[in-house]
């Protein structure tokens, strides 16, 4: 908990408006045992050709090898005992940490919530690894649920674009095989309590399929079982966790059928969910003004948040 995030310090002046944080971002390793191996058999992870982490111009992280969660804390008079697992989009190419994840912290900070922003492996390790490391997340953070302040009953998960598929993913998988690794954490359940999805990734399948992130995740000639498993809107029961979605109609890059297609998955299996969809802004908006009502899609999240009981004070606070 002591080791700073050196990497992240320019960009913690996004910070400005929570400066009653009660400390600066710490950064904590995802896997101090090591790495899991798991790889897809395509990847260069397979044939050890990742080479060294890259921060890329606007804060994007790239070739990520060694996972970490990012905490952000609460505003200082504001803890209400809610945590959230920020995971940024990127196409699994990329991880746009400063717009989808230090963007977001602040503004969660300002609600009172714990934030972990993930970063997780990429296309250069492909699929079970993000899976692994965002249920990995979920279990650390609800194991240490008292160091944090957190009420491990409070822990959710958000995710814009690729980062909201890994959202989704960790919201129908959590209890999959393939993101077990074999450690004693896999004891810890990894089910989020409630969901956040921006703009998602969902399905990866035709036509409404984001072929840029199915290829990072999946390689080129995924068969038919893994495209099923990863077309999360297939992966819905009922124990998957009241979620709210965001879309833009004008979203060209990852249609806003994602969102639907999650919807209405949710929605048959019973599942509390609202579904906000914009027609102003495309892709990858993150918190930017000026797109009419889209603009304003955080206070509809804070309005939903607060209607769960997540922004008030748990019990014995």
């Amino acid at each position: 908990m002591k080791r700073r995030l050196l990497t992240l310090m320019p960009l913690v002046g996004l910070l400005p408006r929570f400066a009653a944080a009660a400390t600066s971002p710490t950064v904590l390793p995802l896997w101090p045992e090591g790495v899991p191996a798991a790889v897809r058999a395509d990847a260069p992870a397979a044939r050890g050709e990742i080479g060294p982490e890259r921060v890329e111009a606007g804060g994007r992280i790239a070739n990520v090898s060694q996972p970490t969660l990012t905490v952000v804390p609460p505003a200082v008079d504001r803890p209400n005992g809610s945590a959230v697992v920020l995971c940024p989009g990127g196409g699994y190419s990329i991880l746009s940490t400063n717009r989808e994840g230090l963007q977001y912290a602040a503004w969660l900070s300002g609600l009172g919530i714990t934030t972990f922003i993930l970063k997780s492996r990429l296309q250069e390790w492909g699929h079970p690894a993000p899976l692994q490391d965002v249920l990995r997340a979920l279990r650390l953070v609800r194991s240490r649920a008292a160091e944090f302040g957190v009420d491990p009953q409070r822990i959710g998960v958000m995710g814009s674009s690729a980062g909201g598929h890994l959202a989704a993913s960790a919201s129908t998988l959590f209890d999959h095989a393939d993101g077990r690794t074999g450690a004693a954490l896999d004891t810890v359940s990894a089910r989020p309590d409630f969901t956040v999805l921006v703009y998602p990734v969902i399905t990866m399948t035709d036509p409404a399929a984001h072929a840029g992130s199915r290829r990072a995740l999946l390689g080129t000639d995924p068969g038919p079982a893994l495209l099923a498993l990863t077309s999360l809107e297939q992966q819905v029961t009922p124990a998957s966790p009241p979620t709210v979605l965001l879309h833009t109609q004008g979203d060209k890059t990852v249609p806003v059928q994602n969102s639907i297609l999650y919807y209405q998955a949710l929605t048959r299996a019973g599942v509390p969910a609202e579904l906000y969809l914009f027609e102003q802004g495309g892709h990858g908006i993150g918190m930017r003004d000026g797109l009419g009502n889209a603009s304003a899609w955080p206070r509809r999240v804070e309005d939903w948040l607060r209607q769960r009981g997540l922004l008030g004070k748990e019990q014995g606070r």
